[in-house]
Parts: structure tokens; sequence; C-alpha cells
């Protein structure tokens, strides 16, 4: 079976993020308490951190812009992980539902975005951010995060397909 040239890029997008995914595929069974060194030594740095209130930090290690998982946790004071998680999930998007959330607020929570583009007419034109993801742990997603015209607020979201996996009719046999 030949494949055609465009679509080698896809495929070696799908194996560097089948690699990342490997990589960090157990860093959810770290022990909340374990030194934040340890957990760099063995899972290399974080994508993104920002300070916590009271000296700790959030932590996210991500696979975006090609990925579609991430992990989070929050740290003490003393450099200890709490317990991680994955983020790019239904369930933790449904956060974004509850309370104001800025830019930055959603950066540090789920990391930098896989993309940031500004969608709509003229009058009506937000910045728009994409996280890749598997929705219901299934569907190969992009959750869409619309900041408003100055990008700076989320004011709704909704998944979408991801056009990534799209098949476009250009493999032939």
């Amino acid at each position: 079976m030949a494949r055609s040239r465009s679509s080698l890029p896809r495929l070696a997008a799908a194996a560097l993020a089948l690699g990342a995914l490997a990589g960090c595929a157990n860093i959810d069974t770290v022990a909340p308490g374990t030194p934040v060194d340890a957990v760099t030594q063995k899972y290399g740095a974080p994508t993104s951190s920002c300070p916590l209130p009271g000296g700790g930090q959030r932590l996210v290690w991500s696979q975006q812009p090609l990925g579609q998982y991430a992990w989070g946790t929050n740290t003490t004071a003393d450099g200890r992980v709490g317990p991680i998680e994955p983020i790019l999930t239904d369930e933790a998007f449904r956060r974004l539902d509850t309370g104001e959330w800025s830019a930055e607020r959603v950066r540090c929570e789920f990391g930098p975005p896989a993309e940031v583009r500004e969608v709509g007419m003229q009058s009506v034109r937000q910045v728009t951010w994409a996280y890749r993801y598997r929705e219901s742990g299934v569907w190969n997603s992009l959750m869409y995060l619309y900041m408003g015209a100055d990008g700076t607020l989320l004011n709704r979201r909704h998944p979408g397909p991801d056009p990534m996996y799209e098949d476009r009719g250009d493999n032939r046999d």
C-alpha cells in the first residue's frame, strides 16, 4: 500500500505524539508528596508553571500542540506535588463553567493551547484558544475557548472535531 506525500506529516505528528505519551504515560501514578525534583528527573520539566498564593506552583506537563493529553498538579511551598491528574478531559473543562476565567488563569490551569486564532466577522471578532483532546475519552476533538475580542476573558466554550484527524481523501491505495 503506497502512502501519498501529504499523509507523511500526519504520520510523523502521530508518531511524535505517541512517543511523548509513552514518556509520560504513568505520570499520574506519582504519589502526592513526592518532591518536584524527583518528578522532573523522571518525566522532564513541566511545560508551564504559575505561582500560587502561599508559595506553591501550578505545574502542567502538556503534549500540545499535537498531542491530546496533559497532566497538572499544584505543589506545596516546600516543593512537593499534589495529585497529578489528567487535565484535558470533559470533566476538567467543565470547571470553566464556574466563576470568571482570565486567559492567564486558563493557561495556568490547562497549559498552552494547541492553537490561538481570531475568528468571526469584524464586528464580533474573538480570540479563540483550542486544546486537542479525546472528547468522552474517544473522539479526536478540539475544545474551543472564546476569549473575547481582546483575548483576556473566557466567555464560552464548545468541543468540535479535530481537523488534523479528518480523512481528506488523499490516501490512495
